[in-house]
């Protein structure tokens, strides 16, 4: 697929007028054809002012019918007031191949009647990927739209993480790289962003309040800074972290030593201030899983009642949602179940996508893959790692260098991916409870409409009289 440079304009002619830069759905039926596979594939492949309006076309269609971002705050505040729950939020990592892989959560979905999900994407894997916040939002959309999904996208910044040597080295310059990094992605359109300054934590000092002290200082400037980036009408959904994913397990102490600071530290610095909406912590889980010699993924001892007691604080205690689980992906199937029964509030998913999309590539493009690990990725070999281990833990770094074949698979690689994808997705949506949630969603999050004017940074609240026709 290719796009000339009047491809976004043209395709959507019969279906989309633009006037003055103000955008009218005519016939919301045509969106979901083929017409937006070349729409979005002009906005992540096109050239220049082709790429840019198509990225623009994308977000203001979608502010027309109803496909918006949106922050998941005043759900997740209903949960921490005991309005809503029984369920756990997935935040769904999309790493590969966005778009077909997006457009199978989209239809699973619609299917479930699912309107309480997240599509996120890590500070790491938007360099990897190399998919930076506009294109990953235009994405997203564009694959809602091209299901006939309607309702809030909650997209959200995961691990908007300070990295600790960085920081020990300079840590002004390390902190305004994440406040970078935050103007980018809310200008895009991230109305929901994990700051992850657990990497602060300092186990040398003798009690939890100074070993957390980093910890939270450095969140709540964070958070301040993600207030004052907010557009007009956004609360922006904003988590903290305890405990690193993959170290020992977190506790309660720790628990109320950081929310007590963040929360004392914020109300001096800024009273009234909205804080965080959810906790991450630490319960026997890891990223990507710990990957044996023969490629196999090793069981996990997930700790739920950690879970389950750690989330009763959180709500009780401080009024947030409740605990977030990550590296979940690479659990048993039979460990899902047991996220609303302990209520979770959410919980993060990545590495097993990646592994399915590989799984389904064509021997050649494997290949092809295997050989560029081994050239470009040999300085991240271990001594003691496996073949099956080096490429394992690696050939998320292929991701970005091969975006284009990973988007251009055969029709019968992508059917069948599809297949599988959505089996998958129904089993997570039925499993963490998210089935029938679309109800609780609307009674508690109004997406405001907000316009990009073309060739502009970020958006503006829409006038009282802008049409609002979903």
């Amino acid at each position: 697929m290719t796009a000339t440079p009047a491809t976004a304009a043209a395709l959507l002619a019969d279906c989309v007028t633009v006037v003055d830069g103000h955008v009218t759905v005519t016939r919301p039926e045509l969106l979901a054809t083929e017409r937006m596979d070349a729409v979005v594939w002009a906005a992540v492949f096109g050239d220049g002012e082709e790429k840019d309006y198509a990225r623009w076309l994308l977000w203001e269609v979608g502010q027309q019918v109803g496909v918006r971002c949106a922050s998941i705050h005043d759900l997740y505040m209903a949960r921490g007031r005991g309005e809503c729950g029984g369920f756990t939020v997935p935040a769904i990592n999309v790493r590969a191949a966005s778009y077909d892989t997006a457009r199978a959560i989209f239809r699973t979905a619609n299917r479930l009647d699912a309107g309480a999900f997240i599509l996120e994407i890590a500070r790491s894997e938007i360099a990897y990927t190399e998919q930076r916040p506009v294109e990953y939002v235009a994405v997203m959309i564009a694959a809602a739209l091209r299901e006939g999904f309607r309702g809030p996208l909650f997209i959200q910044g995961d691990h908007f993480q300070v990295n600790h040597k960085k920081f020990a080295a300079d840590p002004v310059a390390e902190v305004n790289a994440v406040k970078q990094l935050v103007t980018e992605a809310v200008a895009a359109g991230f109305y929901n962003i994990d700051v992850d300054t657990s990497t602060l934590v300092d186990l040398s000092r003798p009690t939890l309040d100074e070993q957390q002290r980093p910890n939270y200082t450095v969140a709540v400037d964070i958070c301040r800074f993600v207030r004052g980036a907010e557009p007009q009408g956004v609360t922006i959904s904003l988590g903290g972290e305890i405990g690193e994913v993959g170290t020992e397990n977190s506790t309660p102490d720790e628990l109320h030593a950081f929310m007590r600071g963040f929360n004392r530290v914020l109300a001096e610095q800024a009273p009234g201030m909205a804080g965080l909406s959810k906790i991450s912590v630490q319960s026997g889980t890891s990223h990507g899983g710990v990957v044996l010699a023969d490629g196999s993924i090793a069981d996990v001892a997930l700790d739920l009642e950690t879970l389950r007691t750690l989330g009763e604080i959180a709500r009780d205690d401080y009024g947030l949602s409740g605990a977030v689980q990550h590296g979940a992906s690479t659990l048993p199937d039979t460990a899902f179940g047991n996220f609303p029964k302990t209520e979770t509030a959410e919980i993060h998913l990545a590495t097993n996508f990646q592994t399915m999309l590989y799984d389904h590539l064509p021997a050649s493009l494997t290949a092809e893959i295997t050989a560029w690990l081994h050239e470009h990725a040999k300085d991240e070999r271990k001594a003691t790692d496996s073949d099956a281990q080096f490429i394992y833990k690696t050939r998320k770094k292929a991701i970005g260098p091969f975006k284009k074949q990973m988007w251009s698979l055969p029709a019968d690689v992508k059917a069948t991916l599809a297949a599988a994808y959505d089996a998958k997705f129904g089993f997570l949506f039925e499993q963490l409870g998210v089935a029938g949630t679309k109800p609780v969603v609307t009674k508690f999050v109004k997406p405001v409409r907000l316009q990009r004017v073309l060739g502009a940074p970020g958006v503006a609240a829409a006038p009282d009289d802008a049409d609002l026709s979903d």
